[in-house]
């Protein structure tokens, strides 16, 4: 696994750096080379422009400056002010260093200036705004970034691209869209979500020290970015000595009259991941519907109010479904009412592991008045215990509804508030959004985000079937942010395959059920042997 630290805990480590003997200077000298050698490794690239501010994200940029003309490339600095007259000593003294090495700048150009000089670049080094960097772009940088990319050349930013916060993944209205970003030290929280998925590129740690690894998990990382190689743990043994019941049983508790499909998509997406025996339970109008649609699935009908969504009346049998099932879902197309809050307080009292989706969620915080976090009680059970929120039902349970977490960093805050107030080791919060953080009382583990097409109604409820059937058939003994991480890891592959098929913008949630097998095999596949392509 990979490490992801806030901005604060990376100028930790560089504390920590320099009091074990690597100066900030040492330091600007291996991030500037570490940059040039992924520009020069790009392969073609003989003019090279290097955009440098006037902090030490500038400082790296003369560096890398002098390194790639050492190496042959024809370099420009374009700068905002003389090198002479930098603020920064360490920032002056390495601009100063590569003017002297016979590096040409160019200070404050004009914007027709500018153009021309990118016309004739086959790279181009961003460095003038690093980790520290949040608001709006001034100028001259905001029209330095439009130069950029509006430019043919490809684009390599130092640490982060210019314009896009490193800690909360929003983007300024000026930002660089990068086809790379060397980042030093530590993955950052603010290139991995939001914003930072377009326009970082393909992200490269540059490590820096030898001390570093261990100096960055001593920083304890806000998360753990997952390789595939990490999911071995948890995949299950292959046998043939198997049947449907030992594949797992998986009981689905939800839909309405009103929103049918979403019940049925999930049971469709259980018995895809693998499970061998799936059971639906749905309000009793609703029961013609969806046998129509799961011919190998029994439908079982609850008692139902008038307007069609569970009955208080059905905790009992819910309750009976739930013993005989190795795992159970509640929530997909509920709705939330008296009754399917009642039915979601009989599950949470049962001993069968449990995955809370959709309106089970929002009648989990109907059931705390919106303050999960204060009613500990509720979630702390022997069995375990998935919650999957959206940012919006998170900010639900955490009594944030108006003003729901909008960065993965907030969400990982609010979904440690929910574990850390529980304690125990049974329960995982799975927070989705743009980056998805599985998020236990010990860790925060970050799978692979998936593509855009899975943005569309029903991608939650595939989840959650997907969710629901994994933890039927691994049962106990499992690391459960890493199994829900892994399904994640499926979810998102799947979310690809189905792109493939219908497109990225025509994608529906039943084309992603289709291709889950598919999706596992080659999730899988790459887990068993590494050294086989990475997935796409």
């Amino acid at each position: 696994m990979q490490p992801v630290l806030n901005i604060e805990d990376v100028k930790c480590v560089e504390v920590a750096l320099t009091r074990e003997g690597v100066s900030v200077s040492e330091l600007m000298h291996r991030a500037g080379c570490a940059a040039a050698q992924e520009v020069m490794e790009l392969g073609g690239v003989e003019n090279v422009v290097v955009l440098a501010g006037l902090g030490n994200n500038g400082g790296d940029g003369w560096v890398a400056a002098e390194a790639m003309h050492a190496h042959g490339a024809n370099v420009t600095v374009v700068t905002p002010v003389d090198p002479d007259e930098l603020a920064g000593d360490l920032a002056r003294q390495v601009a100063q260093s590569a003017v002297r090495a016979g590096i040409q700048p160019m200070v404050g150009p004009s914007r027709d200036e500018l153009e021309s000089l990118l016309e004739t670049a086959d790279a181009v080094l961003d460095c003038m705004l690093g980790t520290g960097f949040h608001g709006d772009v001034r100028a001259p940088f905001d029209i330095w970034i439009d130069c950029v990319n509006a430019c043919s050349a490809r684009v390599v930013s130092v640490d982060v691209p210019s314009g896009l916060s490193a800690q909360t993944g929003h983007a300024s209205k000026s930002c660089v869209v990068a086809d790379m970003t060397v980042t030093m030290l530590a993955l950052k929280p603010g290139l991995l979500a939001d914003d930072g998925r377009d326009v970082c590129g393909a992200i490269v740690v540059a490590p820096l020290a030898e001390q570093t690894e261990r100096l960055v998990i001593d920083a304890d990382p806000v998360a753990w970015r997952t390789d595939l190689i990490d999911y071995l743990d948890v995949l299950p043994t292959p046998s043939m000595a198997v049947d449907k019941f030992t594949r797992g049983s998986v009981l689905v508790v939800g839909g309405s009259r009103r929103f049918p499909g979403a019940a049925i998509m999930a049971a469709r997406s259980a018995a895809r991941m693998g499970a061998g025996y799936v059971t639906l339970a749905v309000p009793a109008s609703v029961a013609y519907v969806a046998q129509s649609h799961l011919l190998e699935i029994p439908v079982v009908p609850l008692p139902e109010e008038s307007d069609g969504t569970i009955s208080a009346d059905a905790r009992d049998v819910v309750a009976k479904l739930a013993e005989r099932a190795s795992a159970v879902l509640v929530g997909p197309g509920m709705r939330t009412t008296s009754g399917t809050s009642a039915i979601v307080s009989k599950l949470l009292e049962t001993s069968a592991p449990l995955v809370v989706d959709a309106d089970g969620l929002n009648c989990l915080s109907r059931l705390t008045d919106g303050a999960l976090p204060e009613f500990p009680e509720i979630t702390r059970r022997g069995a375990p215990l998935i919650l999957t929120p959206h940012r919006h039902e998170l900010g639900r349970l955490v009594g944030l509804p108006s003003n729901p977490p909008d960065s993965l960093v907030d969400q990982l805050e609010a979904a440690r508030k929910i574990v850390w107030s529980d304690g125990g080791s049974e329960l995982v919060v799975v927070t989705k959004g743009t980056a998805t953080g599985c998020v236990s009382v010990e860790r925060a583990v970050m799978p692979k985000p998936g593509p855009a097409a899975l943005a569309t109604a029903g991608s939650g409820d595939v989840l959650a079937g997907m969710m629901v059937s994994a933890l039927a058939q691994h049962g106990g003994g499992v690391d459960l942010a890493l199994l829900a991480a892994y399904v994640c890891e499926v979810h998102g592959y799947a979310g690809s395959l189905a792109a493939e098929r219908r497109g990225t913008r025509a994608v529906m949630a039943t084309d992603v059920i289709d291709v889950i097998g598919l999706a596992q095999d080659a999730v899988d596949e790459h887990v068993m042997y590494p050294e086989a392509d990475e997935l796409a």
